[in-house]
């Protein structure tokens, strides 16, 4: 599921004002944390689920599509999609998304949340930033992402964006930024 949400929308309506376009972010990087239940294996050490169900990841453990939002660090946000069945606690986690720039909304916007931003591939190039760039928050946890009133909502590509039934060309890479489990190749760049 991290290699096939490649290329996936993600929309969002989060803080904006009348008259403000939706955003729209093309997901660009995933990283996947898996459990037991599909990996046939011992347990991924580098997922929140590792240790069982907490207060903090139990949107890990809910249904396919659902938002899974947590704290790194205690500074940034981050964003997953739950892509199994409810209790078996496997996320992909949104580690980068490139925001249409023909949208006038987004430039007023990148403005305010990502004042940093050198560029336009900064404004969403890490999970932190993502959120940052979406105004995703804790808040934002357990939402389902394909309920169409939702203020974030998940979208398959454009049809012909890719060949049917093909997973999208990526880079395959082993996992960054953690110290568990850091050999397994499940980090997945648009290629």
């Amino acid at each position: 599921m991290a290699r096939a949400l490649l290329g996936w929308r993600l929309i969002s309506d989060v803080g904006l004002e009348d008259g403000d376009a939706s955003l729209d972010a093309r997901i660009m990087e995933t990283e996947a944390y898996g459990s037991a239940e599909i990996h046939g294996g011992p347990n991924d050490p580098a997922s929140h689920a590792f240790r069982g169900p907490t207060s903090r990841n139990r949107s890990m453990f809910g249904p396919a599509g659902c938002l899974y939002v947590y704290r790194s660090y205690g500074i940034h946000w981050c964003a997953n999609v739950v892509v199994e069945p409810e209790g078996s606690a496997a996320a992909v986690l949104l580690r980068a998304a490139e925001l249409s720039t023909g949208n006038p909304t987004v430039r007023r916007l990148m403005g305010q949340r990502r004042p940093k931003a050198r560029c336009d591939t900064d404004w969403a190039n890490g999970p932190g930033k993502l959120c940052a760039a979406l105004a995703i928050t804790g808040e934002h946890d357990g939402l389902d992402l394909f309920d169409p009133a939702s203020p974030l909502r998940l979208v398959p590509p454009e049809p012909g964006s890719q060949p049917r039934g093909s997973a999208p060309a990526a880079n395959v890479t082993p996992r960054i930024g953690i110290s568990k489990a850091v050999d397994l190749p499940w980090r997945f760049t648009a290629a």
